[in-house]
C-alpha cells in the first residue's frame, strides 16, 4: 500500500464509519482468485442441441436455448469448500443495454430464474429446485448473481423469455465462479463502441483469458459494458441502475470518444459526468478504473482527444489512489496508428486484440501484483502449497499490516455477505482478544498500530 493512502485515511472506530468511508480504500487492494468451477462439468438442458457450449472454454461457441428452457450444472464433484458461495454469470453478445442510437438485442435472456437443488449428483433432478433469484424485464447482455450454495449440488439458469418474447431462442455462455472468500476478481468494462468491440470475451482472446495466461490462479469475471454511440452523459444517467445489479468489484469507465467527436468545447461537461460516475462507483463500494481516450486519425476527433484526456489527468490528480489508472490508449495508438481501422476512430480487429492484451498486462501489473511482486509476463505464479502462519492484523493477506486491514475488518463486520474475509484473513484479523472473535476492537488496534500509537498488536506480545 502506498504511504499516501495511509496518511489520507482518517481514524475509523466503528462499523458505520467504515461503511461511510469506503471511497477512501486503496484501489490496489489484493485480488484473491475467483476461479471458474463449472468448466466442462456435467450439463443438462431440456431442448438445447449443444448444452456443453455453455461451459466449455470457447466463448465463441454459444448454447442456444429455445425458450422456455434451462441450462443446469451438476457441481457435486467440486469440493464443497470451493462452492459455498458462487457467482453465476451468463454472457450474451447483445449491446450491453437497450439504449442509444445503435441499441440491439440478440437472443438475450430477459425473464429468468436462478435455482439450486440439493439432490445427489449423477442424474438430473426433475424436482426439488429452489428459486434464489428472479429477474423480469432484463435489458442487459450479461449479469452476475451471487448464490449461497451451501448444502446444494446443482445450479440452474431457467429462461422463460428472450428479448421479452416466450418461444424465442436465447444465446448464452454460463460460468460459475467460486467466491466463497468474497467477490474479488470481478470486472465490468463500461464504455462506448470501442469498449463494445474490444472487450467482448467471445472474439479471439479476452481479458480473462489473458490474465489467466499471465497467472494461472486467476480467471476473472469479465462483463463487456460497451454500448455503441453513447457519451459520458449516457453513462452518468444510467450508471446507478447498472451498479445496483452488479457484483463487479472493478468498474472501468471508458467514455470520451463520442464526447469529443467534433466538439472541443464540452470538456467541463465531460468532467462533471465522469466525476459523477467515479463517485457512484466509490459509493457502491467498488473500485473505479479510468483509461485514457484512444487517439484518432479522424480530423473531427484527433485534435480534441488531448483536450479531453487533460480532464482525465485532472481526475487522476483529484482522486489519487482511489482509482486505478487504466491504459493510456492515446499513446498506445499514437505509437501504433496501424491498429486503427479505415475510419480512423475504431480499432481494427488486430488493434482490438492488442488493446485487450494491453488491458490485461497493465491490470495484472498494477492491480493483481500491486506492490507485492514484479510482473513475470507469460510465467504463471504458482500458489503457495503450505498454509501460511498467522500474521496478526493482516486481514487482507497482502503481507503488510496497514490501515487497509482495519477497513477490511470493519467491512467484514458491516456486510459479511459482500465483504467476507478469507479463511486466513479471518485468522489474522482476530488480533486484539482471541476470546471474543473478530470485533471493531481488532480494527481499532490495527489503526493504532498504523498510527504508531501502538508498538505491537496485543496478540504479538
Amino acid at each position: 500500500m502506498s504511504k499516501s493512502i495511509k496518511k489520507v485515511l482518517s481514524v475509523v472506530t466503528a462499523v458505520a464509519a467504515a461503511t461511510a468511508s469506503l471511497s477512501t480504500l486503496t484501489a490496489y487492494a489484493k485480488v484473491e482468485p475467483n476461479p471458474v468451477i463449472s468448466r466442462n462439468c456435467p450439463v443438462y438442458s431440456g431442448k438445447a442441441s449443444q448444452p456443453t457450449a455453455a461451459n466449455d472454454e470457447h466463448y465463441f461457441s454459444f448454447c442456444m436455448l429455445p425458450t422456455p428452457d434451462y441450462i443446469a450444472y451438476d457441481l457435486s464433484e467440486v469440493p464443497t469448500d470451493e462452492r459455498k458461495q458462487v457467482l453465476a454469470v451468463w454472457y450474451n453478445t447483445s449491446s450491453y443495454d437497450y439504449i442509444g442510437n445503435y441499441k440491439s438485442r440478440n437472443m438475450e435472456p430477459s425473464d429468468y430464474t436462478i435455482e439450486v437443488n440439493a439432490a445427489e449428483g449423477g442424474a438430473y433432478p426433475e424436482n426439488g429446485w429452489e428459486i434464489v433469484e428472479t429477474v423480469e424485464g432484463n435489458t442487459l447482455s450479461s449479469r452476475q448473481h451471487l448464490v449461497n450454495m451451501e448444502g446444494y449440488n446443482w445450479i440452474r439458469l431457467n429462461i422463460e423469455k428472450a428479448d421479452d418474447e416466450s418461444g424465442k431462442q436465447a444465446s448464452i455462455n454460463f460460468d460459475i465462479h467460486n467466491v466463497s472468500g468474497g467477490v474479488s476478481d470481478s470486472w465490468l468494462f463500461l464504455g462506448d463502441s470501442i469498449t463494445a468491440g474490444g472487450m467482448n470475451n467471445c472474439y479471439g482472446t479476452g481479458f480473462a483469458t489473458h490474465i489467466n495466461t499471465l497467472d494461472s490462479r486467476y480467471f476473472p469475471i469479465q462483463e463487456n459494458g460497451g454500448i455503441g454511440g453513447i457519451r459520458s452523459i449516457d453513462g452518468k444517467e444510467n450508471i446507478d441502475r447498472w451498479l445496483s445489479v452488479s457484483h463487479a468489484r472493478f468498474v472501468s469507465l471508458a467514455y470520451g470518444t463520442n464526447d469529443c467527436w467534433g466538439n472541443p468545447d464540452s470538456t467541463e461537461e465531460y468532467y462533471d459526468n465522469t466525476k459523477y460516475m467515479i463517485d457512484a462507483v466509490l459509493a457502491a463500494g467498488k473500485i473505479p478504473v479510468l483509461p485514457k481516450i484512444p487517439a484518432s486519425t479522424n480530423e473531427d476527433v484527433m485534435n480534441n482527444v488531448p483536450l479531453y484526456n487533460a480532464v482525465i489527468d485532472r481526475l487522476y490528480v483529484e482522486y489519487g489512489d482511489k482509482i486505478v489508472k487504466g491504459p493510456d490508449f492515446s499513446e498506445f495508438l499514437l505509437s501504433s496508428p496501424d491498429y486503427l481501422s479505415g475510419d480512423g476512430v475504431h480499432p481494427s480487429d488486430t488493434g482490438y486484440a492488442a488493446m485487450r492484451e494491453e488491458w490485461a498486462r497493465l491490470m495484472y501489473e498494477t492491480v493483481y501484483l500491486s506492490d507485492s511482486a514484479e510482473l513475470t509476463t507469460g510465467k504463471p505464479t504458482e500458489p503457495t502449497t503450505n498454509a501460511p502462519a498467522v500474521v496478526y492484523g493482516d486481514a487482507n493477506c497482502d503481507g503488510d499490516v496497514t490501515i487497509a486491514d482495519a477497513a477490511a475488518i470493519l467491512q467484514h463486520l458491516g456486510n459479511y455477505d459482500k465483504y467476507s474475509l478469507s479463511e486466513q484473513g479471518a485468522l489474522n484479523a482476530d488480533c486484539y482478544n482471541p476470546s471474543d472473535g473478530i470485533t471493531p476492537a481488532d480494527a481499532l488496534a490495527v489503526q493504532k498500530l498504523d498510527a504508531k500509537q501502538l508498538e505491537v498488536l496485543p496478540e504479538n506480545i
